[in-house]
């Protein structure tokens, strides 16, 4: 009878966890996938401009993509926190940190966006020594500097709604933003209404203006909901003990963000430096690997809100079990994503105009993809996902520091410009980085150190 009843139990909280992760991952998940459409769009109508405009837009998007994986990392530590705070329903609490996490945040990348307004070219150096592309990056930089300015704003407003669960009002905004960004581009990159055309530059300025409208949304959405009070205010709130647990769960997720992101923008330096063919077949498999990962990433990221919650209020028991299921869940949709990506191969001929390299680089690159994205699907809900919702950020730091700058990046160096191996042969060496650490990732999985309580 007591097995019976103890079965029952864990049907009951099985359906509950699920039905709370549907709640989280379903809506984000569709903004994930908006996301990923407004990229692939992107490619789309810049390839009627040229391939080399795609490939400047690639390069000169990682400072986009380096400063969103910064801003991703504080509020990595801001849902870290404030999800466990919400299971104790202390939201003053969760109002401190938000507003820690907007003077870090806005203090970085103010100063990177006025840097790729001003002086842009030090920016695409890093990237690339040709000097087509640096060009019209430099356009491409300075129009949609702006954008940085309110990603800082609306990425903090949105990681602080997401943390007491109000999931849903972040895919209105971001949904309702992306897709003015698609209606804008279509008109500045091909000159509709009477707008001249505008080319790449088009595309920045449409960013900035969609970044802008999402920043608002947000302050206008928090000032009408007085229960939340999530007010600009918020960035003068100080606390010092808050401050220390920030700065000890956030900054190591911030490294994480940081250390991983950049290592991926070191991949577009080593192609770069390939040559053109490469950089283009890369920007249009990457919109391609992006919609194939919307659910296992939205998964990721949104049962580490779930899990934060259980723990925060004291459920670690179910916690445990629930990170079994969530484990589980997320690696079966990152091989539904890779299944999908190989689906997508008779639709990338259509996706952009590229020469017959490209074509061939492009075709090659989505089976290296496809594989990549069960790994990153089975190290990203652990690191990301389980660790994090436990404040075990720290180890997803140094596993990628070793892995990636210890291991994948140095070796990605030595085979591009020692050996000379074809562009084909390191990128697929470059990829191989999500199964060189996931032994290491699962082993710490099984040892149950993130299973902790972080609140006061």
């Amino acid at each position: 009878m007591r097995i019976i009843v103890k079965i029952q139990c864990m049907n009951s909280e099985a359906k509950s966890f699920y039905k709370s992760l549907t709640n989280v991952v379903g809506p984000m998940a569709i903004q994930n996938l908006i996301s990923a459409a407004v990229s692939s769009a992107d490619v789309i109508m810049l390839g009627y401009v040229g391939q080399t405009a795609i490939a400047a837009t690639s390069l000169a998007g990682n400072v986009a993509f380096i400063l969103f994986m910064i801003s991703t990392g504080i509020s990595s530590g801001l849902v870290m926190l404030g999800a466990q705070y919400w299971g104790k329903q202390d939201l003053g609490s969760i109002k401190t940190l938000l507003g820690i996490a907007l003077r870090i945040c806005c203090t970085v990348e103010i100063i990177v966006a006025v840097v790729a307004a001003v002086y842009p070219r030090i920016l695409m150096l890093i990237f690339t020594d040709d000097p087509l592309m640096i060009a019209e990056g430099c356009k491409y930089l300075r129009a949609v500097s702006f954008s940085y300015v309110c990603l800082s704003f609306s990425q903090m407003y949105q990681a602080a709604f997401k943390s007491i669960e109000r999931v849903k009002i972040v895919t209105i905004c971001s949904t309702s933003t992306l897709f003015l960004n698609i209606g804008l581009n279509a008109v500045f990159i091909f000159g509709l209404f009477g707008v001249p055309k505008m080319g790449i530059i088009g595309v920045g300025i449409a960013t900035s203006i969609a970044r802008c409208v999402e920043m608002i949304f947000c302050f206008i959405y928090a000032s009408c909901h007085k229960d939340i009070g999530f007010s600009v205010s918020c960035i003068f709130r100080r606390n010092k003990l808050l401050t220390k647990d920030f700065f000890k769960y956030s900054m190591p997720a911030l490294g994480n963000e940081l250390v991983w992101g950049a290592a991926f923008a070191m991949y577009s330096v080593i192609m770069g430096h390939l040559g053109e063919d490469i950089v283009a077949a890369n920007s249009v498999v990457n919109t391609v690997r992006q919609l194939a990962s919307v659910l296992c990433f939205g998964m990721a990221y949104g049962g580490a809100i779930v899990l934060g919650k259980d723990m925060g209020a004291g459920r670690l028991d179910v916690a445990e079990r629930n990170a079994s299921r969530l484990a589980r869940s997320t690696i079966l949709s990152g091989v539904l994503g890779c299944v999908l990506m190989i689906c997508l191969y008779p639709v990338l001929p259509y996706i952009a105009d590229l020469n017959e390299t490209a074509a061939h680089y492009r075709n090659v690159l989505l089976f290296i993809n496809a594989y990549s994205v069960i790994g990153a699907a089975t190290n990203t809900v652990l690191i990301c996902g389980i660790f994090r919702a436990g404040g075990d950020s720290k180890f997803g730091f140094i596993m990628d520091m070793i892995s990636m700058w210890c291991v994948s990046v140095p070796i990605g160096l030595f085979v591009a410009f020692v050996l000379k191996l074809p562009p084909l042969w390191v990128y697929f060496i470059l990829y191989l980085d999500e199964f060189e650490k996931m032994p290491v990732v699962v082993h710490h999985y099984f040892k149950k150190g993130w299973l902790k309580n972080i609140t006061r």
